[in-house]
């Protein structure tokens, strides 16, 4: 059961937009809970999917109800680049464009599918439906993602990234000179208030941190700089938001006002370089570093 309050972006939405984007499940997957009767505005049952909601009103909605989902299956076809594994966790290097685990639109083909012809027994661990996953990168988002292994691992790796245990650090390619070169971005990140497929820095969003530092700066063809990022938080989006609200967005992002002419990318360049945990069996400290994909260090490599 998922209980969510209506915030002001989902205002005056129809319904059945709104159960799609809070459950991540299909249109048609929607229409067929509320058929069911598994969806309720303030405590009265919604039997249709035209009906707008209210910021401030009471949605829930009962999983139980949706309709069964396929588990995802193995695919050896999949390539998965894996920089370290043992009994606990797995390390990927996650390539450009892949997405990580099946949902609506991408059933098949995902990172995950490729994990589990490697590691069968990832099925078991955490959630079945993302075997294994303890954090997830954007689809078009290179670079390192932690998995876990076993149950018990899963549990301390998801308690650890909550408790900002985990350091994630990324680089960016972004538009412009950012005025100071080192600080940190505190703004906190919600749905856009004018879209709600987007994310946006919103005064009713959830905290969140981003460090940011410039490591190079560019002027032919176009201002560039090449930004690191630290996390302090992992909301949805959000070094790709934060970087956007100051006037700065991806390089290739067309979502956030990153996708330009004058040096044109096919995804965001963000790069998960190095990732940092404190071992869930061992208590050893953990670091690994991944070399900037060849896609990005090409386009990289045209700025001067």
């Amino acid at each position: 059961m998922m209980s969510e309050t209506i915030p002001s972006a989902l205002h005056d939405q129809r319904i059945d937009r709104v159960v799609a984007l809070i459950a991540d499940v299909s249109r048609s997957a929607t229409a067929s809970l509320i058929g069911a009767g598994g969806v309720t505005l303030d405590g009265v049952v919604v039997t249709a999917g035209k009906i707008k909601v209210r910021e401030g009103q009471n949605i829930r909605v009962d999983t139980a109800l949706l309709p069964t989902k396929e588990m995802p299956e193995a695919d050896s076809s999949i390539i998965v680049s894996v920089v370290y594994s043992d009994a606990d966790v797995i390390v990927v290097n996650k390539a450009p464009g892949i997405v990580v685990h099946p949902g609506a639109g991408n059933p098949r083909g995902t990172l995950v599918n490729g994990a589990l012809a490697m590691f069968p027994e990832i099925a078991h661990v955490g959630d079945p439906l993302r075997p294994g996953v303890v954090h997830r990168l954007d689809a078009g988002t290179s670079g390192l993602m932690l998995l876990a292994r076993s149950q018990p691992a899963y549990e301390a790796l998801v308690l650890a990234l909550s408790e900002r245990r985990v350091s994630r650090r990324y680089t960016a390619l972004v538009w412009g000179h950012p005025k100071v070169a080192s600080g940190v971005i505190d703004a906190p990140i919600g749905r856009d208030h004018r879209d709600p497929t987007k994310m946006a820095v919103v005064v009713d969003g959830r905290f969140a941190r981003t460090k940011y530092e410039v490591r190079k700066s560019f002027i032919e063809p176009m201002d560039t700089a090449l930004v690191e990022c630290e996390l302090e938080t992992g909301r949805t989006h959000q070094i790709r938001v934060h970087l956007a609200s100051i006037g700065h967005p991806v390089v290739g992002d067309p979502t956030y006002g990153g996708a330009r002419s004058s040096l044109s990318s096919p995804r965001a360049l963000l790069h998960a370089a190095r990732l940092a945990f404190v071992h869930p069996g061992t208590g050893q400290e953990m670091v690994f570093d991944a070399d900037t994909p060849a896609d990005m260090a090409e386009i990289v490599s045209r700025c001067h």
